[in-house]
């Protein structure tokens, strides 16, 4: 049986030992803590790569807005010549076209792009790049407010319209079963897509 005779370890043993134990934990601390600075500098550029995203998302979305409002402009433009012969041509006898008319009353607004109208018949139409079914939609609760937010024609057949650059199928076909005229463009002319069978909503 043979016995352990490693000396026991002396009092500058054990200091040296908890000496190097203490100078690996300083060493793992230094180490976490730039660990700790390198994810917080990450981070740090992360969030400011997120902020110059936003920025540079918002930018494109102001100028989709402002190129947005300008091809709907061009439309408008484009619609207000042909519009009194548009309708003439299906029995609405207009001589009158109105364009960009806002109405405040009663703490209530309106807005049309273009109004066209003879003694008894006013047809408002919204003008749109591209046309969406949310803008059919906010065009008939705009039909809605005029002979209360315009009196001047509450004795008037009140119509709607919509043109558009480009006109969804699907689209042109929910507006026309609300009761809308359609315009929109062929080759280089505009045109009402309504067949002659169609009836249109009075407001």
């Amino acid at each position: 049986m043979q016995s352990d005779t490693s000396p026991a370890p002396t009092l500058d043993d054990i200091l040296r030992l908890f000496q190097e134990t203490d100078r690996k934990f300083q060493d793992t601390d230094r180490k976490f803590q730039e660990t700790e600075r390198r994810f917080q500098e990450t981070e740090r550029i992360i969030k400011e790569s997120q902020r110059e995203t936003a920025r540079e998302i918002k930018a494109v979305n102001a100028s989709v807005g402002r190129l947005s409002n300008r091809l709907g402009e061009f439309v408008e433009e484009a619609v207000r010549p042909s519009a009194v012969r548009l309708f003439r041509e299906c029995g609405i006898d207009v001589h009158e076209v109105y364009q960009n008319i806002n109405v405040k009353r009663d703490g209530e607004g309106l807005e049309l792009d273009l109004l066209v109208v003879n003694e008894k018949d006013a047809v408002a139409i919204e003008c749109k790049s591209n046309l969406s079914t949310d803008d059919v939609n906010e065009h008939l609760i705009r039909l809605d407010k005029i002979k209360r937010l315009m009196p001047r024609y509450k004795d008037n057949r009140i119509l709607g319209a919509v043109a558009g650059m480009i006109i969804p199928d699907n689209v042109a076909t929910y507006a026309i079963r609300k009761g809308l005229y359609v315009i929109g463009q062929n080759g280089d002319h505009l045109e009402l897509r309504n067949e002659s069978i169609f009836v249109p909503k009075v407001w």
